[in-house]
């Protein structure tokens, strides 16, 4: 019961760094990532759809991405959702296809961008924080009902502890790599 427990917290946890993965990729850093426009959201024929579903997304030089849109018509509403995604990008569109530069990045808005990726990483933390305490929770349900002995619960809250510590260091981890990447000139 406990060990059960304590791998549905592993598995909830893992989940959230995962999110937190994906949500940092669409973090720009000096090089241009296709990953980077992934998740702009496109209003086509009056519904979000996500970038990477109406076009392929290339990253042929290291400061330029090429969109090519499965539905030429598509053009100007991917060009807007681009404008539109707040990612100071500046796209360009030649009737086929659109380029998007990547600027090379100032000191000042590298230094935005390494805040937003701690804020980001901040609410994931407080995300596994929120699912111990969840955890914790139903420990101390089984040991109300007398499920688990006193002794039990004391060795599962501190396992706990356990995990929860191993995964708000792997978030540190991730933090310290993106960070590396962002202020690499």
């Amino acid at each position: 019961m406990i060990k059960e427990l304590l791998r549905e917290t592993g598995n909830r946890m893992q989940k959230a760094l995962q999110n937190l993965e994906a949500d940092l990729k669409s973090v720009r850093t000096g090089r241009a990532s296709p990953a980077l426009l992934e998740r702009v959201k496109v209003n086509y024929y009056g519904t979000a759809t996500p970038l990477n579903q109406l076009a392929v997304i290339s990253a042929p030089e290291p400061h330029l991405l090429v969109v090519r849109p499965y539905d030429p018509s598509s053009l100007g509403d991917i060009e807007r959702g681009i404008q539109q995604a707040d990612l100071g990008l500046n796209p360009n569109n030649d009737g086929r296809i659109i380029r998007v530069p990547i600027p090379r990045l100032t000191e000042e808005r590298r230094r935005e961008l390494v805040k937003q990726v701690n804020r980001r990483v901040e609410e994931t933390k407080v995300t596994i924080r929120n699912i111990r305490r969840d955890a914790l929770e139903e420990l101390r349900e089984y040991e109300d009902e007398s499920l688990i002995s006193e002794d039990d619960f004391t060795r599962a809250r501190d396992q706990l502890q356990d995990v929860t510590d191993s995964y708000t260091e792997k978030a540190e981890e991730i933090t310290e790599r993106k960070e590396q990447d962002i202020m690499q000139v």
